[in-house]
């Protein structure tokens, strides 16, 4: 880089120099202290702000590993003070100076670097900035479009850096612990065979195959199979993974996961494993913070008490089953759900009967309808029993002895509000578990830095699909089932559970696993079960089935969704803020512009004519 001198000032200069005059910068802007003071330092970074102190002017220089004061002063360099005039935030700057210790009672005590200043002999303004679109600031209040827009000046505000670095910090955790459990980080294909794994995959057509493509993998599912069939024994990868989706604040078109695999295990041996992986690697990440022992919970009491398979269980709030208290009852509702198969549920908050309105309970009705349920029923619970102790529009359908056992069932007493839900099994609970999660945050019922991690267990095999009325795997196709239901694959293919495990910290999932099957007939079972004929099963899964048939040794695995996982721990709201380069949840790049169009010739090259759909 060549050096040029600015008019009338030899000591300030553009560019870091060549030869003898070249600048090697001594220390970052995080490390200097009193213990420095009286030596020559050559600092380098941004301009986070800049102060005009009459004759002095003072600078805060930035880097990724924090701020340190230069002052310029007329006094020692007044050949700089041109210079200084006309440098503002963000620009790029060398400086040549001396470390002095600030006067006592002008230490900064919140910055590691606050008690030294330096002192500038020599200047280098390394590059200009133009005006800023945005501060570069937390202060800043700006529209997330037009920070990704400027993706590279929103990663320079303090708070999104500081998650980037918490991330790298919590990847390298994850490491040492994988590592210290003798696992081997081995990278597996991105160009991949399109296989149905439950989302919609991203294709990409290849050119010396014409009207053929590779997939883009959703995980790398088989190939760590494959691997445990090879004999490595112990595998993990930090790896992207891809899924064409309708996207969210905790979803990204590309994601990464920390993938893993083992031989040689059952689900008690996996989870005990990666339990202790989790913990030492959350624990380092807290600088030592000892993570306590994760609980487990099986599937059906995480649905039926909190209404979802990933539960927060921070605070209390479960659902309560009134079924048969008011399946016989005058409320036709209640009484045309338990009818047709359905349930009613009931959540009781406590203490809140005052505090919620009228206005707010449709509020609260409006919610759950985003979840298909067509109302909520409430009752305020006064003084005393039977009717007259509930303030509720459906008091009058119900009788003092239906009232009374509600009462004694959920342990409402004076003062609670009772919130009621009737229907489908699976509209009742997934409507009223999101009302948990919803009430649960409106009335500040957890501690938002509490670490609340769990398993649960004993998921089912299958589900059903609704639209097509047959089953399909509910995690995929290669989870084995428990041995003691594999009888039931052809009997009574619901009751089946499967050997799978997710992790959930504070009520979002972010791990999930299973013991894989190594058998290939049970493997042959599932895919029959779930309607895959043997033609289909070689066609889509082939060269697995055809590795199960030399030794696969029992093996199982987990995948830990990274993004999420960083975002809870760092306190984030949307994954996003601790992506990088992220999409928008319509799947752009507001930086550099994709999806985008591509030349006839390319797509010529690719086999491939473009004809919109009107």
């Amino acid at each position: 880089m060549t050096s040029t001198s600015t008019p009338n000032d030899k000591s300030s200069t553009r560019g870091l120099g060549t030869g003898a005059a070249r600048w090697q910068r001594s220390h970052n802007l995080g490390e200097l202290d009193a213990s420095h003071a009286g030596k020559e330092v050559i600092l380098m970074g941004w301009v986070h702000r800049r102060r005009d102190h009459g004759q002095l002017v003072f600078i805060d220089l930035r880097d990724r590993f924090g701020l340190t004061q230069v002052v310029i002063d007329p006094a020692i360099a007044p050949s700089l003070m041109e210079t200084a005039a006309t440098i503002r935030n963000e620009f790029v700057l060398a400086i040549k100076g001396v470390v002095n210790k600030r006067p006592d009672g002008m230490i900064n005590k919140g910055l590691p670097t606050g008690g030294i200043e330096v002192s500038v002999n020599e200047l280098r303004v390394l590059n200009a900035c133009d005006v800023l679109p945005f501060p570069v600031s937390d202060e800043a209040e700006t529209s997330e479009s037009l920070r990704l827009k400027y993706r590279y000046l929103d990663l320079r505000r303090p708070r999104l850096k500081d998650n980037i670095l918490k991330r790298v910090k919590f990847v390298k955790a994850m490491r040492r612990a994988l590592e210290s459990h003798g696992f081997l980080d081995i990278e597996t294909p991105f160009l991949y065979k399109s296989t149905p794994e439950g989302a919609r995959e991203f294709l990409v057509p290849s050119r010396v195959h014409p009207a053929q493509f590779y997939a883009l993998p959703q995980s790398p599912q088989l190939f760590k199979q494959v691997l445990m069939i090879s004999g490595f024994d112990r595998y993990y990868q930090v790896v992207k993974c891809f899924r064409d989706e309708d996207l969210r604040a905790d979803r990204q078109p590309e994601f990464t996961q920390v993938d893993c695999e083992m031989s040689f295990v059952d689900e008690e041996a996996i989870l005990a494993t990666f339990e202790s992986i989790i913990r030492q690697a959350v624990g380092e990440f807290f600088d030592g913070e000892q993570i306590p022992v994760f609980p487990r919970m099986n599937y059906d009491d995480a649905m039926e008490h909190y209404g979802v398979d990933k539960p927060d269980t921070r605070f209390d709030l479960k659902l309560q089953d009134v079924s048969r208290i008011v399946g016989s009852s005058g409320f036709k509702v209640f009484a045309e759900a338990i009818s047709t198969g359905g349930i009613v549920n009931a959540i009781v908050v406590k203490g809140q009967a005052d505090a919620f309105s009228r206005k707010d309970i449709d509020e609260l009705t409006d919610f759950v309808r985003q979840y298909g349920a067509k109302g909520l029923a409430w009752a305020k619970k006064g003084q005393g029993s039977g009717v007259a102790s509930w303030q509720s529009p459906i008091g009058k359908f119900l009788s003092d002895e239906t009232v009374d056992a509600i009462d004694h069932k959920t342990g409402a007493q004076a003062g609670d509000l009772i919130l009621f839900g009737a229907g489908g099994y699976d509209m009742t609970k997934a409507s009223l578990g999101a009302l948990r999660n919803h009430l649960g945050a409106r009335l500040k019922l957890y501690d938002p830095e509490q670490l609340n991690f769990l398993w649960v267990v004993g998921f089912p095999l299958l589900e059903k699909d609704p639209d097509s009325n047959r089953w399909i795997a509910k995690h995929h196709p290669f989870t084995s089932p428990r041995p003691e239901d594999i009888g039931y694959l052809s009997s009574d293919p619901g009751r089946v559970r499967a050997s799978a495990y997710d992790l959930v910290l504070n009520g979002n999932e972010v791990a999930g696993g299973s013991i894989r099957i190594h058998d290939p007939e049970v493997q042959k079972k599932v895919f029959a079960t779930v309607g895959l004929t043997d033609g289909e099963a070689q066609a889509k899964f082939g060269f697995l089935l055809e590795a199960l048939k030399f030794g696969a040794p029992p093996h199982g695995g987990i995948a830990f969704g990274l993004d999420r996982l960083t975002m809870i721990l760092t306190g984030c709201d949307a994954i996003r803020d601790v992506i990088v380069f992220p999409k928008t949840q319509k799947g752009t790049c507001l930086m550099t512009g994709a999806p985008g169009e591509v030349s006839l010739d390319q797509l010529r090259d690719l086999h491939i004519r473009v004809h919109r759909l009107e």
